[in-house]
C-alpha cells in the first residue's frame, strides 16, 4: 500500500526515511515545507505541500499516517482526511495520543467507510538504526492490511495487534507509565551513590556497563546511562528539570478510575513534578536519560 506521512517530527521524519529504505513509495507533508523537500531530495520521498496533495499522491488504498502532538492538532487533520479519503483508506495514528480519543476517532473514522489505527510507537531517536516497537488497536482485517508497513518499521517480533481500537495506546501509555518507574529506580539509585563517601571513586559510565553484564536490572536504559556519564560524568552541563509527556500522568488517572495500586508509578511522576523545583543529580540522569532515548530537550545548566 502507499503510504503517506503526516508530520516530520523526530520520530515522524525517521520512520519515513525507514519505510523508504525498506522500499516503499512514500509521499510526505510537514507544516514548515523544509523537512519534505530534504526527505525527498535525499530519500527519495514524495513531497506534498497539503493533505489534498498527499492524498492526491498515493494510489488506492491508503495509508495516511499521522505523527502529531496530541489533541487538537490531531482532531484538525482527521476532520480533513475525513474528508478527503476514499472508502478502504487506513489512518494511523501513531503519535502519543490519550486512548480514549482513539475510541471516538474511529466511530468518525467507521461513518466514512475509513479504517482507523491507533499504533503505539516506541523507540525515539533510535528508532531509525534499531527499528519501533509497535503497539497497535483497530479493526483486524486494516492491521493485517497494515502489516507490510508495521513490519518494516519494527524489529523481528517489534509490532502486535492488541485489541479493538485504543488497545494500542492503552497499551503504550503503560508502557510509558512503566518507563517513568524504571527510569526513576537508576536515578534515585546513582542518587544514592553520588551522596556516598563512594562517589569520589566511581566512573558512573564505566559501572552502568558493569550493570549490563549478566545483572538482573540490565536494560537498554542502562547502555543509555552509560553514553550519557560518558559525555557529562557528573550531568553538570544539564538542569535537572525533568519534563513529562502526558502519558504518565493517564496511567496515574487510569489507575484512579480503576482502583488499581500503581504506587512507583504515580510516585515516579511525582517526582517530575518535585524536579522542577530544584536540581539534584538523581533529576540531571533522569533528564539525561530522557535526551539519550528521545531526543527530548534539556535544560542547560
Amino acid at each position: 500500500m502507499h503510504t503517506g506521512m503526516i508530520g516530520l517530527g523526530r520520530m515522524g521524519l525517521n520512520m519515513a526515511k525507514r519505510l523508504l529504505r525498506g522500499g516503499h513509495q512514500l509521499a510526505a507533508v510537514n507544516r514548515t515545507p523544509a523537512k519534505t523537500e530534504q526527505l525527498a531530495a535525499e530519500e527519495g520521498a514524495q513531497a506534498a505541500y497539503s493533505l489534498a496533495q498527499l492524498v492526491d499522491a498515493l494510489e488506492k488504498p491508503r495509508i495516511l499516517w499521522m505523527m502529531l502532538p496530541a489533541g487538537q492538532l490531531v482532531d484538525e487533520h482527521l476532520a480533513e482526511l475525513l474528508r478527503l479519503a476514499d472508502p478502504g483508506d487506513i489512518i494511523v495514528d501513531g503519535g502519543n495520543t490519550y486512548y480514549k480519543d482513539d475510541i471516538r476517532r474511529a466511530e468518525q473514522a467507521a461513518e466514512a467507510g475509513l479504517h482507523y489505527l491507533d499504533a503505539g510507537t516506541s523507540g525515539g531517536v533510535w528508532g531509525l538504526e534499531v527499528g519501533y516497537c509497535l503497539m497497535v488497536g483497530g479493526p483486524g482485517q486494516a492491521f493485517e492490511q497494515a502489516e507490510p508497513i508495521l513490519a518494516s518499521l519494527a524489529p523481528e517480533d517489534g509490532y502486535m495487534h492488541c485489541g479493538p481500537s485504543g488497545a494500542g495506546h492503552f497499551v503504550k501509555m503503560v508502557h510509558n507509565g512503566i518507563e517513568y518507574g524504571l527510569m526513576q529506580a537508576y536515578a534515585e539509585g546513582f542518587g544514592l551513590i553520588e551522596a556516598s563517601e563512594y562517589s569520589g571513586a566511581l566512573d558512573y559510565s564505566a559501572l552502568s556497563k558493569l550493570w549490563n553484564q549478566g545483572s538482573v536490572i540490565r536494560s537498554w536504559l542502562l547502555e543509555l546511562a552509560e553514553r550519557a556519564f560518558a559525555e557529562d560524568p557528573k550531568l553538570e552541563a544539564i538542569q535537572g528539570f525533568v519534563e513529562d509527556s502526558g502519558e504518565g500522568r493517564w496511567t496515574v488517572q487510569q489507575a484512579v478510575e480503576t482502583g488499581v495500586s500503581a504506587p512507583v508509578l504515580t510516585l515516579s511522576l511525582m517526582e517530575r513534578f518535585r524536579s522542577r523545583q530544584d536540581n539534584a543529580f538523581s533529576d540531571r540522569m533522569l533528564a539525561a536519560l530522557r535526551h539519550q532515548f528521545g531526543g527530548h530537550a534539556v535544560k542547560k545548566s
